[in-house]
């Protein structure tokens, strides 16, 4: 080698050396860098966001609202602090919030938000651990205004939270929203709490007032390398867990979370649910086709629908053989639009048959009619070839010697919905092969 050849490779060596000692480590509380393992930087690639939580915004109906003296004329949560508690299916290094007015009647304005760890990790507390607590931006400010109908997200926030832990995210209005038509999710079976003043970063709020909803707040994503992905659950109250345990997180969507923990599937489960909610009709919340879009298609790093919804529209019929017919024809034609708008996303579809609810005062009719329509409609779930994968959600719980109503160890009492047990028995029978990296079909999303 010459001397001159020497000189330009030491010279090129240097160089190169300074260039690597240059570049900044990636950032982030986990300090994973990109290529190795723990989860990734901000400048990572093949990294996307996927939501952790969800819960599906509603108009709040009267008996919901704010309790007093929380909700005034024309006002809600004017100069107030609004702490609720949630529980991620996913984790990571770096979050960021959502929040949404989409049903509001003006202007929400949000003066302020914080994030921390409940204190030992607990559901329903008005307590954070201390030092934990962290300022949420919005275009880098604490303020932000969400215009009526529209939803926020938050800048991203460096921030380490474990997938199946709890998260408390902290709200202060200072001037409230001024209307009495707002966005919430009754069905939240989680204590939240609201106390007068900004007390966005205290370590408790003694003397605040408990009630078991949540407000505006609508969800929770992580960045995560992109072999993580979303399940959606679209469904009704069975889904949103009327039975379950207030605080228990025992729905049967959390159960399943906890179930796919730590194996090989890398899937965060969303609950899009809400009770007295239908496919066809809008009722507590708008009905499923109309929602698709929001609740699920524009959801971060969806990958896989479970529909479990209908039984509402058939108990919700009137009890005829027509009125019947009907309804179950309808609720199909609503399956199979769900599956052609998901699959034109790369999205598969898993279909649950519909529980029983022979027994129920409401919906089970002396005649039947309503049971042959929960029939015909479980019949062409299981046989149509329409669902990616069927969950026999039907088979799982009903009574073998009875087989119109649910078997007594998982009923609530009403014959509709599940106890805990219940919602067990769902969660054990969704396949974990489901949520395995797979190739999709050929011709997948035609139609």
């Amino acid at each position: 080698m010459s001397r001159r050849s020497s000189l330009v490779s030491l010279i090129t060596a240097v160089a190169l050396g300074a260039c690597l000692v240059a570049v900044p480590p990636a950032l982030g509380a986990g300090g994973g860098a990109e290529g190795t393992e723990g989860d990734p930087g901000p400048g990572a690639r093949n990294a996307h966001w996927v939501g952790a939580w969800t819960s599906m915004p509603q108009l709040t109906e009267p008996s919901n609202m704010p309790p007093a003296p929380f909700t005034g004329d024309g006002a809600v949560l004017t100069d107030a602090t609004l702490r609720q508690t949630v529980h991620v299916s996913a984790g990571g290094d770096h979050i960021r919030l959502r929040f949404s007015n989409a049903f509001g009647g003006a202007v929400l304005p949000i003066t302020e938000v914080s994030v921390a760890l409940p204190r030992d990790g607990r559901a329903g507390t008005d307590a954070i651990r201390p030092g934990s607590s962290r300022r949420v931006t919005f275009r880098g400010a604490s303020s932000v205004e969400v215009p009526a109908g529209a939803q926020v997200v938050s800048d991203p926030l460096d921030f380490a939270l474990e997938p199946g832990s709890e998260l408390t995210a902290t709200v202060y209005l200072a001037t409230g929203q001024a209307s009495t038509a707002i966005t919430s999710h009754p069905g939240s079976r989680t204590t939240s709490f609201l106390r007068a003043g900004n007390h966005v970063t205290d370590a408790a709020l003694p003397g605040a007032v408990p009630t078991d909803h949540w407000y505006f707040f609508s969800g929770v994503e992580v960045w995560a390398r992109d072999t993580l992905s979303a399940t959606a659950v679209l469904g009704d109250s069975l889904t949103d867990g009327r039975g379950s345990t207030t605080n228990g997180n025992d729905r049967w969507p959390d159960v399943l979370q906890r179930r796919l923990a730590g194996g090989p599937a890398r899937t965060s489960v969303l609950n899009q649910a809400a009770g007295g909610n239908r496919l066809l009709q809008d009722g507590l919340g708008p009905n499923g086709l109309a929602r698709l879009d929001r609740d699920v298609l524009a959801q971060s790093g969806v990958d896989r629908l479970i529909v479990f919804e209908g039984v509402n529209d058939i108990g919700t019929a009137d009890a005829t053989g027509p009125a019947q017919e009907r309804v179950a024809n309808d609720v199909i034609g609503a399956y199979d639009q769900i599956v052609t708008r998901a699959h034109a996303l790369g999205i598969r579809v898993y279909g649950a048959t519909l529980t029983p609810f022979g027994g129920n005062t409401g919906y089970d009719d002396p005649d039947g009619h309503r049971e042959r329509a929960r029939q015909t409609v479980n019949r062409w779930i299981r046989t149509s070839g329409r669902f990616d994968a069927v969950l026999d959600f039907d088979r799982t719980v009903r009574d073998p010697d009875a087989p119109r109503a649910l078997r007594a160890e998982l009923d609530t009492g009403d014959h509709l919905h599940l106890n805990p047990a219940g919602y067990r028995a769902l969660a054990g029978a969704v396949p974990e092969r489901l949520f395995l990296p797979s190739a999709r079909p050929a011709g997948f999303g035609y139609r």
